[in-house]
């Protein structure tokens, strides 16, 4: 049976209306009550990337849409937002183990102003996918979309960086490059053979061919404390940044920024639920617009 893609004109009010509807529901549950359902084989990796954008509500920049949040970049004719980064699915467990972490970390703000937004479901409470950032959300032209992931694609071969496991460690708050959004993250130990600080080097080399600005860009004479920027950036001979304490995955996000004290005791949360927890990552993602390409790493 095949997939069908809602129109831009159609509204999730109706598409709610419809999948709501107590009829249906009701037929449901007789079916699966009485005919047993087999065990089906999962859904192929692409199965995420052809439906990874939600239905376009507005053409403007409209925040009452969006929990508050301002479009980063204006919306222009043309301009294609286009971001790199790593994509992760919880499991059914390590959602659970994720959904107590976010309890914690509300725990500590209980007494605050910060609302705190969950970003392991959506609003109608489908799973959504976890990352980790290659890149800041930039902009590429019509006629750049092509000649870029040609570009990218190459290097990444060219490269033959291996796919590889990353676990985490800690939780951490940063900031959006504009302080418009405070993000609640797991940290990102440094993996195997380094792989996410060349990936981040091929992301950044790759964009700078189309004069897009880095990702975690750092001076060895300006550092800031901000995560969101070039955080704990350390050195290696020779002059190389180790951005390996820059990269995380974010669980959570509010606009109102934490005071000190509650950064502090988010930090200090104990994650012994996690302390096993192991990300297998076998591709780097690009997005632009809506359209998501997968590009795989060596085996």
């Amino acid at each position: 049976m095949a997939l069908v893609q809602y129109s831009d004109s159609e509204s999730e009010e109706d598409i709610s209306h419809s999948e709501s509807s107590p009829r249906p529901a009701k037929r449901l549950r007789q079916e699966s009550t009485a005919t047993p359902v087999s065990s089906l084989p999962p859904l192929p990796k692409t199965f995420h990337d052809l439906y990874a954008s939600s239905t376009r509500i507005s053409v403007k920049d409209d925040p009452s849409l969006h929990g508050g949040r301002k479009r980063a970049i204006p919306h222009v004719e043309g301009n294609w937002p286009t971001h790199i980064y790593l994509e992760w699915y919880p499991s059914k467990g390590e959602l659970s183990m994720l959904s107590n972490v976010i309890a914690q970390i509300e725990g500590k703000l209980r007494k605050s102003k910060v609302e705190l937004n969950s970003l392991l479901r959506s609003d109608l409470g489908a799973q959504l996918p976890l990352h980790i950032s290659l890149s800041r959300p930039v902009i590429l032209r019509t006629e750049q979309r092509q000649s870029f992931l040609d570009t990218f694609k190459s290097a990444i071969e060219d490269s033959n960086i291996r796919a590889f496991n990353a676990t985490t460690e800690g939780l951490h708050c940063v900031s959006n490059h504009e302080k418009t959004r405070w993000f609640y993250v797991l940290r990102v130990k440094k993996p195997e053979n380094d792989a996410l600080n060349h990936l981040l080097k091929l992301s950044n080399r790759s964009l700078a061919f189309f004069n897009q600005p880095p990702l975690y860009e750092a001076s060895p004479h300006i550092l800031t404390a901000d995560a969101g920027s070039s955080t704990s950036v350390q050195w290696q001979r020779g002059g190389s940044a180790d951005y390996s304490l820059c990269f995380h995955i974010s669980l959570a996000w509010s606009l109102t920024e934490p005071s000190p004290d509650e950064r502090d005791q988010i930090a200090n949360i104990k994650l012994r639920e996690l302390s096993d927890l192991s990300v297998y990552f076998d591709c780097v993602k690009a997005k632009i617009g809506n359209n998501i390409t997968s590009m795989p790493l060596a085996c």
